[in-house]
């Protein structure tokens, strides 16, 4: 009779356990974090005026854009619709900002209608008020680099800056705007 109470018990203790360890695997949904958080300083509607210099983008002068981000289900990435106005002609594109929790980075995806697909990912960190993403490329057949630079002014205003850095290593500005929320 012992033995039966043993196994009993030991059936009960196993049993429990196994519920344990049952509940303790089930997944569970993931939930975004500060950084992603941190993103939604870019929701809402925003205008940009600024100016483009020439360069291997393009002629400079001046160019303009309405851009209406916004959380895409789950609120760990912010989605931007933008239609503008440049040297080139008129531009539509779509760009996909996100935090990378394995690589503790910012992320940006875009495409636009002049062919422009940024697939490489640009890596972006923020400190304070100020994003800076960096990023390696080509560029008819050349490789190049580059770097954005944002620049919070306001809850409502930010600055941005386009660099590429050319051979001789220094950084040239392709393009700076002011960007103001509606």
């Amino acid at each position: 009779m012992t033995g039966m109470f043993t196994v009993l018990a030991a059936s009960v203790v196993i049993s429990a356990a196994g519920a344990q360890f049952g509940a303790a695997q089930e997944p569970q949904a993931p939930k975004p974090g500060p950084e992603h958080a941190r993103l939604g300083y870019f929701v809402g509607n925003w205008t940009a005026e600024g100016e483009m210099k020439p360069g291997p983008m393009g002629p400079g002068g001046k160019m303009t854009a309405s851009d209406t981000c916004e959380w895409f289900e789950g609120r760990f990435s912010v989605i931007c619709r933008s239609e503008g106005k440049t040297p080139m002609g008129p531009t539509k594109s779509i760009g996909i900002l996100g935090y990378s929790a394995e690589e503790k980075v910012y992320t940006y995806y875009g495409v636009d209608n002049s062919g422009m697909t940024m697939a490489s990912v640009p890596r972006g960190t923020v400190r304070g008020d100020t994003w800076t993403y960096t990023d390696a490329g080509m560029m008819g057949g050349e490789k190049f680099k580059s770097r954005v630079t944002i620049k919070e002014l306001s809850p409502t205003a930010y600055t941005f800056r386009m660099e590429m850095q050319g051979p001789d290593g220094k950084w040239m500005p392709m393009m700076e705007s002011k960007n103001a929320k509606k």
